[in-house]
């Protein structure tokens, strides 16, 4: 199983502006990687690293031995770090998204690249990828797969999921994988054409834009005045939530009107340190595919 490989890691833990005994929140601790390198940048940091994934916070415990008593893990949805994490941080990076440990492992139903069961939880509890294809009406599947993937044939791919599971319910990821190649034939240099229905299912069972909104609201009450909120993101319904936070949080929202100049709302929480995202050089993303659609943007909490 490959380990993950944290994207934008340098550009996110600089856009913190770590200082001495600064408290930091990760929200997304994965394989540890943000966390590792807030905490080798100075010894004074003290981090909460946050992970809905049980298996992730099993595998990190060496990590609390290895930097006690600077890290606390902490099993739990990042939308309910204010409840979770006991005191005002400096900072906070949330790293958006499935990690490559999960997508590489075929147990967890993530991935069409190798068999495994249709699941796709990141906690392991509450509906499964199985039961949404095998129970919800052809409208509701097609909605998801529209919404969620951007995907312009949801009513075709909807349709043959229908068609199958009339014949025998869906078990396994490859199972989908063959219904959705039959309707849209992949071709050689191009996306895998269920890779944004797989995106879809994934998005849904984990409620991962729900979540990151609540996140967000979450990192406004426990940031300390000057305190950084970093995020990475990996496509456009993500990082759009994010952008539309920061313009409105920061006093400005975009006017229908592109000619007119932002309209300015009540006193802003929040001052962009990022008026473009920053994205991966062309060296990371040769050496990690998986950066190419990365972006980050940043923000300070105004006091």
């Amino acid at each position: 199983m490959s380990r993950h490989i944290p994207v934008l890691l340098n550009e996110a833990v600089a856009a913190l502006q770590i200082h001495d005994n600064g408290v930091y929140v990760d929200g997304t601790f994965g394989a540890g990687g943000y966390t590792t390198c807030l905490l080798n940048q100075n010894t004074s940091v003290r981090v909460y690293a946050l992970d809905r994934d049980e298996t992730a916070i099993e595998a990190g415990q060496s990590f609390v031995k290895k930097y006690a008593p600077r890290l606390k893990l902490i099993h739990g949805c990042f939308g309910r770090m204010a409840e979770l994490v006991p005191q005002a941080v400096d900072g906070i990076v949330l790293d958006i998204g499935v990690s490559s440990m999960q997508i590489d492992m075929p147990e967890r139903g993530f991935s069409f690249q190798k068999d495994g069961p249709l699941d796709m939880r990141m906690e392991q509890t509450g509906l499964t990828a199985a039961q949404v294809v095998n129970t919800f009406k052809e409208n509701e599947l097609a909605d998801i797969i529209f919404q969620y993937g951007e995907e312009k044939k949801s009513r075709l791919i909807a349709k043959r999921i229908v068609e199958r599971r009339r014949e025998k319910p869906f078990e396994t990821t490859l199972e989908l994988a063959q219904v959705i190649h039959e309707c849209m034939p992949h071709k050689p240099g191009e996306i895998d054409s269920a890779t944004r229905t797989f995106q879809a299912l994934r998005i849904y069972v984990n409620d991962e834009l729900g979540e990151l909104e609540r996140a967000l609201t979450a990192a406004k009450s426990l940031l300390k005045p000057n305190g950084i909120l970093a995020v990475v993101s990996f496509h456009s319904l993500e990082d759009r939530i994010v952008k539309r936070f920061f313009q409105e949080q920061s006093g400005q929202t975009p006017n229908a009107n592109k000619h007119l100049p932002p309209m300015t709302k009540e006193k802003p929480s929040f001052e962009l340190l990022t008026k473009k995202p920053v994205i991966p050089t062309a060296a990371e993303m040769t050496a990690n595919p998986r950066a190419r659609s990365a972006k980050l943007r940043a923000a300070r909490r105004l006091a």
